[in-house]
């Protein structure tokens, strides 16, 4: 009892909000690009803010529904309808077994998200439902949604006369250039000060070859004093690199664990979202911020949040079967193996 994939766009997967302590085994850590978007979609249908959704780019997805659900959808406008008829955005909505969405090229921003009341019934890998497409774990069979799919749902009687006045304010899209926070270093000494100056003082622009890995840039190339080659090290969210070419790369939810180039600033973490709504085409530039600016702006990020979730409330506890299946087996098998390869 779920949805049939009629049409997936072309790339939506399954993500939650990331696996987490596993990075210096070689995995990624995933997870939803825009987690503003995908923390409100779940908390509007009554889930925990962080349970299993579908991550749609660019085009939403279509799909006949075979039971019946609470559902929303948020981030980009892809102009979501049910059987013909358009729905709201940011809203919890009843769709009854049968019905058919079908969503179209995003008007405004890059990625959508659609939450169901009770989530997805998969399996976590390594405490997780987000899709890593490079190693082929988790999500569904480790790999983007295709067309025919069957995406069964955890919760079979979803609680549709509960979700009156659950909805938010849609927010409105950025003016272009949207303007993003960045904390300099941890390499800036790698860069002049035209580097620098350049890179906060241009205006950039998303380019084609961009995906969830990096966010690549077109503008001024940022000028290194000797190069940019570094002895790898960890690479955080936001990391911004900056290769031979000078050209910024933003490193983004399936970012390498590890890379060896410099990275000139990091963006701030409140300001993810926003990369993570730009097309291919879109400007923005850079505005330098402080640690401590940084750490305010997250806290007050989640300080919203939870102030939602406390206010609409969860409407239904995690199934006992998703439960039994998203713990220890599959996380411990995947650790044996990992140290069985150190060992040998």
């Amino acid at each position: 009892m779920g949805i049939k994939i009629t049409n997936v766009g072309p790339v939506s997967t399954i993500q939650d909000a990331g696996r987490t302590g596993f990075m210096a085994f070689g995995f990624q850590a995933s997870g939803a690009m825009d987690k503003t978007a995908f923390n409100i979609a779940n908390i509007l249908v009554g889930n925990d803010k962080d349970e299993s959704a579908i991550e749609m780019t660019l085009v939403g997805i279509s799909g006949r529904f075979t039971s019946d659900a609470v559902i929303a959808i948020t981030g980009a406008d892809v102009s979501p309808e049910i059987n013909g008829g358009s729905i709201p955005r940011y809203m919890a909505i009843n769709v009854k077994e049968g019905d058919v969405l079908t969503c179209s090229f995003a008007k405004s921003g890059c990625r959508a998200y659609l939450a169901v009341q009770g989530g997805f019934y998969l399996k976590k890998v390594m405490g997780s439902y987000s899709t890593n497409i490079k190693c082929g774990i988790g999500g569904y069979m480790g790999r983007p949604l295709k067309n025919g799919d069957l995406l069964y749902f955890n919760s079979v009687s979803p609680l549709t006369g509960a979700i009156e006045n659950r909805k938010t304010d849609i927010p409105v899209p950025p003016a272009f250039p949207v303007e993003i926070r960045a904390v300099l270093g941890p390499q800036d000494d790698y860069f002049t000060d035209g580097g620098i100056a350049a890179l906060f003082g241009g205006e950039y622009k998303v380019t084609n070859d961009s995906d969830r890995m990096g966010i690549k840039l077109d503008g001024a190339a940022v000028e290194s004093k000797n190069g940019v080659d570094i002895i790898s090290d960890g690479i955080p969210l936001g990391a911004i690199q900056i290769p031979a070419s000078g050209k910024p790369i933003i490193m983004a939810a399936d970012r390498q664990t590890v890379g060896g180039y410099a990275k000139i600033a990091v963006v701030i973490s409140s300001d993810m979202p926003l990369l993570a709504q730009l097309k291919p085409g879109d400007t923005l530039t850079f505005k330098r911020a402080s640690l401590e600016e940084a750490q305010r702006a997250y806290f007050d990020g989640i300080e919203k949040i939870n102030a939602l979730q406390a206010k609409f409330g969860r409407l239904i506890p995690p199934p006992p079967a998703a439960a039994a299946k998203s713990g220890v087996a599959p996380q411990k098998s995947i650790m044996e193996r990992i140290k069985k390869l150190w060992k040998g």
